[in-house]
C-alpha cells in the first residue's frame, strides 16, 4: 500500500475515533452505563498489514479497563500488554468510552499511547506508538462481554517511515469484581 494511502487510512481511523469519543462524552447517561465494573480482557487475533500481508502474525493481549470509580466525563482509563507471534511487544495506556445500544450491545472506541518493541515483527520506526481502535461486544447477564475489535497502531509521523499495524481480534472481558468470591 502506498505511503500516502497508509497515512490517509491512519488519519481516517483517528478522525473516526475522535468523533466517536466526542459523541460519547456529549451523549450522557442514556448511552453510557455509569455503574459498569472494572474489566479484565483477553484478546487474540491477527496483526500486521491487512492489505499487503507483510510482517504479520498472531496477536495476544491482556488489558485492564477501569470501572466507574475512575471515570472522567465517561472516559475510563485502560492499560494493556500485547505480544505477537513474531516477537513484537507493546505496552500502552489510554482511555475508552462504552456506548451502549440497549442492554446487550456495546461499542467501545479506545485511544492510547505506549512503547513498542518490534522483535522480528513490523518496524514502526519509533518506540513511542499511538493506538486507536474500536470494539463491538455482546454483553452477557454477568456483565462479561464477547466481541470483535479493530485497532491501528502508528507512530503518526514521529519516525521517518510510518507503515502502521492493523489488528483484527476477538476478545472476552470479565468483570473484575466477580473473579474472587
Amino acid at each position: 500500500m502506498p505511503k500516502h494511502l497508509k497515512r490517509a487510512v491512519g488519519r481516517w481511523v483517528l478522525a473516526c475515533l475522535v468523533v466517536t469519543l466526542t459523541v460519547g462524552i456529549l451523549a450522557g447517561p442514556r448511552t453510557v452505563q455509569a455503574d459498569e465494573p472494572a474489566l479484565l480482557m483477553l484478546r487474540g487475533g491477527f496483526a500486521g498489514d491487512i492489505v499487503a500481508d507483510r510482517d504479520s502474525g498472531g496477536i495476544f493481549a491482556f488489558e485492564y479497563h477501569s470501572g466507574s470509580e475512575w471515570e472522567f466525563y465517561h472516559l475510563r482509563p485502560t492499560i494493556g500488554l500485547q505480544a505477537t507471534t513474531n516477537g513484537s511487544f507493546y505496552v500502552w495506556g489510554g482511555g475508552k468510552i462504552d456506548l451502549f445500544f440497549g442492554k446487550r450491545f456495546v461499542l467501545t472506541p479506545t485511544t492510547g499511547v505506549g512503547f513498542y518493541s518490534d522483535g522480528d515483527g513490523q518496524d514502526l520506526d519509533s518506540v513511542l506508538i499511538f493506538r486507536n481502535g474500536i470494539d463491538f461486544a455482546y454483553r452477557l447477564d454477568s456483565r462479561a462481554r464477547v466481541g470483535l475489535g479493530f485497532h491501528y497502531k502508528s507512530n503518526y509521523g514521529l519516525g521517518g517511515d510510518d507503515p502502521g499495524i492493523a489488528a483484527l481480534t476477538v476478545f472476552y472481558t470479565h468483570p473484575l469484581g466477580t473473579l474472587l468470591p
